[in-house]
């Protein structure tokens, strides 16, 4: 095999529920207190990798944390069924969903020698997060143990938070040559917490050991910020020579890409313009939270969620953007609305890898069989739904902790993931 893009997505949990604990993200506070669909959720989240696999690209998966979190509880000196309700449902969340925030990836390429490097996410501040990285290393030196091939870190120390691969972009002339890394922060006493800090972005590339002439440290803006835009990854995505952004995505665009420009002559930007689509439209349709890929048999494609179908202000620019004959040459919408609910888009479940797949191991690997097996699993196991109420419950708990068993034992895993 060769080094190639993988795209590894979070299986949905079996306690997908919607508590509403992400400040900062419109889309998971708004929909606090619905009933969620854990089933249906994972169940598109496979549909999404399908796609992915249908295409001819390369797609791994990384799975749901064991659920609740007792060890998390135990350190706050309570249990499950004596926590407070805002305390249990941090201990039940399924937000690793999002494995985008799993880690910070620099291909081997870019690193000095000649590792793939993979930070694991502290995600600090959120709490209901940031219990997430013990279990998600765990997967990680699992997954990526060829330690010639792969370097994989503990996560940069609180309080500088790290958020991973969410805000953080690559640019390169093709996914298997040097590239330019882009680290998105944002910056404290906008009316959000600033997720991604410089401080940690720039630990994050020493211990990555890139090229500092080929590393670029971008504040995010604040009306991205203030808008919704908790990740840099809600207002820009990129892929290869590609960057595709809206107009407000960054504090000081017109230096960026100046430097951008610089040092890969080749970039092409797709600039979206506020006049055509606003902040709050491209927040709600999650626009730029879609997988931006290269195509097997060339140009590329944007696969994002079904919601930018139903704003007529952001398909209507997708048309004029396809006719017009540039890199992006195919629109791919896909049903992830669970996930949406919470506040993630097609990217948010998603890391991507570059790297030889023969170096992975081949338990995080999916394809169609594979895909089936598990849907399988899901149909069977995870609950229909679970209501705001329910958290407490120790049925739906036991439901949830057996669902995690069955799986994890089928992907023979159960004696590395066992908690």
């Amino acid at each position: 095999m060769s080094v190639r893009e993988i795209n590894f997505d979070g299986l949905i949990g079996p306690s997908h529920n919607y508590a509403g604990l992400s400040v900062g993200n419109l889309a998971s506070t708004s929909n606090a207190g619905q009933v969620s669909q854990p089933r249906a959720a994972a169940l598109q989240g496979i549909e999404k990798m399908r796609t992915n696999n249908r295409l001819g690209l390369s797609q791994g998966i990384f799975l749901p944390q064991w659920r609740p979190d007792g060890r998390w509880l135990a350190a706050l000196g309570t249990g499950i069924g004596d926590a407070e309700p805002h305390i249990r449902a941090a201990a039940m969340s399924a937000s690793s969903m999002w494995a985008a925030n799993a880690a910070t990836v620099s291909p081997a390429a870019d690193t000095a020698d000649g590792r793939t490097h993979l930070t694991v996410a502290n995600l600090v501040t959120m709490p209901h997060r940031s219990h997430e990285w013990p279990q998600t290393l765990t997967q990680l030196r699992i997954a990526f143990s060829d330690q010639n091939a792969f370097a994989v870190h503990m996560p940069i120390p609180a309080p500088f938070g790290d958020e991973g691969a969410a805000n953080h972009m690559r640019l390169c002339d093709s996914h298997d040559a040097p590239g330019v890394e882009i680290f998105v922060h944002g910056e404290s006493g906008a009316p959000f917490p600033a997720r991604q800090h410089l401080e940690a972005s720039k630990a994050v590339a020493r211990l990555h050991r890139l090229d500092p002439a080929k590393t670029l440290f971008v504040q995010q803006s604040d009306q991205a910020i203030a808008a919704g835009a908790f990740h840099n990854d809600v207002v820009a995505v990129a892929n290869e020579n590609l960057l595709f952004a809206h107009e407000l995505a960054f504090a000081d665009k017109d230096r960026f890409y100046a430097q951008l420009r610089d040092l890969l002559p080749s970039v092409q930007i797709i600039e979206v313009p506020s006049s055509a689509i606003s902040l709050n439209d491209a927040i709600r349709s999650y626009l730029f939270n879609a997988q931006l890929v290269t195509l097997p048999e060339g140009g590329m494609a944007l696969i994002l969620p079904t919601e930018a179908q139903a704003i007529p202000a952001v398909w209507n620019w997708l048309q004029h953007l396809l006719a017009g004959n540039g890199p992006i040459r195919r629109l791919i919408p896909v049903d992830v609305r669970q996930s949406m609910a919470n506040g993630g888009g097609p990217a948010c479940l998603r890391l991507r890898v570059v790297a030889d797949p023969a170096n992975i191991d081949p338990r995080f690997l999916v394809n169609e069989a594979k895909l089936d097996q598990i849907a399988a699993i899901v149909d069977q196991y995870w609950p229909e739904e679970i209501a705001p109420g329910d958290l407490a419950d120790t049925r739906l708990i036991a439901r949830i902790e057996q669902s995690w068993l069955t799986l994890v034992d089928h992907l023979q895993l159960s004696g590395d993931l066992m908690p």
